[in-house]
């Protein structure tokens, strides 16, 4: 007598028409949405909860669920840059001006410039950029990638244990799939210690998307390489290009995408108000000459 095994339940439902009774199964079980929420569980979004919760869809549903009673609570979507532009000064994270070789928007991280410790500050500038980062993403895209670099990091500029798991929290539960890697670039060995404490609140999966990378390690450099452009990645990942902060201009990027959140959302005539007041309040006197940039 021969006994037929079955295959895993997950090897099952890999299959792209199973997937999608999948995402029409969730939508039915949410039940009537309206308004933001409606326009936030778009197919897109109802995959990236099923995946998290390995299709599960009572598991994902109860996920979404909570996603959308903090965002209703949060509002992400309509912090503005002047409401977090004091947490940039130093440009601790910023997006980046180039994609991945995927096309992913990449938000560079910079721990080492870290001054401020409001945990509250510092979630709603996180979540500022993961919204602006999600608003940049190329046609079809849903991931972003992350680059840290730990040039001038100590125990003294050290984000708070409370506040890195503040963020993994959010990034986690609210932001599932959205991070498709994170490059760990050339951390001290005093770091360690943090990491085993940070990693103590990440799910595995997110964990596993965390990369140390190393410069004079042969496989970090290629690692590096199959990810990102060399002529376009910060020498400080091992790349050819600089990196260079202006806050100003990039208050001008935040504060012309605050207008397309806006318009995106359907509150605009009030963004471009805010948004005018703030150009103006960065914008140079109409006496100094616009700077001119030359390539080299």
């Amino acid at each position: 007598m021969y006994l037929i095994r079955r295959q895993p339940q997950t090897q099952q439902e890999n299959g792209p028409s199973e997937r999608e009774a999948k995402v029409c199964e969730l939508r039915a079980a949410l039940g009537p949405l309206s308004g933001r929420s409606l326009q936030f569980c778009t197919d897109s979004c109802l995959r990236r909860y099923l995946e998290a919760r390995s299709w599960n869809v009572n598991k994902a549903k109860k996920m979404l669920e909570e996603t959308l009673k903090w965002r209703a609570t949060f509002k992400p979507e309509e912090i503005r840059w002047h409401e977090v532009a004091h947490e940039g000064v130093t440009g601790k994270i910023s997006r980046a001006n180039f994609h991945d070789r995927y096309g992913r928007t990449v938000l560079i991280m910079r721990p080492g410039m870290q001054t401020t410790k409001c945990t509250e500050d510092n979630v709603r500038y996180m979540v500022y950029l993961l919204e602006n980062g999600i608003l940049n993403l190329a046609d079809g895209q849903e991931q972003m990638s992350w680059l840290i670099d730990f040039t001038g990091w100590s125990l003294s500029t050290n984000i708070p244990i409370k506040t890195s798991r503040d963020c993994i929290n959010v990034l986690q539960n609210h932001y599932p799939q959205r991070l498709a890697i994170a490059f760990l670039y050339n951390p001290p060995r005093i770091f360690e210690a943090f990491w085993k404490a940070v990693r103590y609140f990440m799910d595995p999966i997110t964990s596993q998307k965390v990369k140390f990378v190393y410069p004079k390690k042969k496989e970090s450099l290629e690692l590096m390489q199959s990810y990102f452009d060399i002529e376009n990645l910060p020498s400080e990942f091992g790349g050819k290009a600089s990196l260079e902060y202006d806050h100003e201009e990039f208050s001008r990027s935040m504060v012309e995408d605050d207008v397309r959140t806006a318009k995106f959302w359907g509150s605009v005539e009030k963004s471009r108000h805010v948004a005018d007041d703030h150009l103006a309040q960065v914008a140079p006197p109409p006496s100094t000459p616009p700077l001119a940039i030359t390539a080299s």
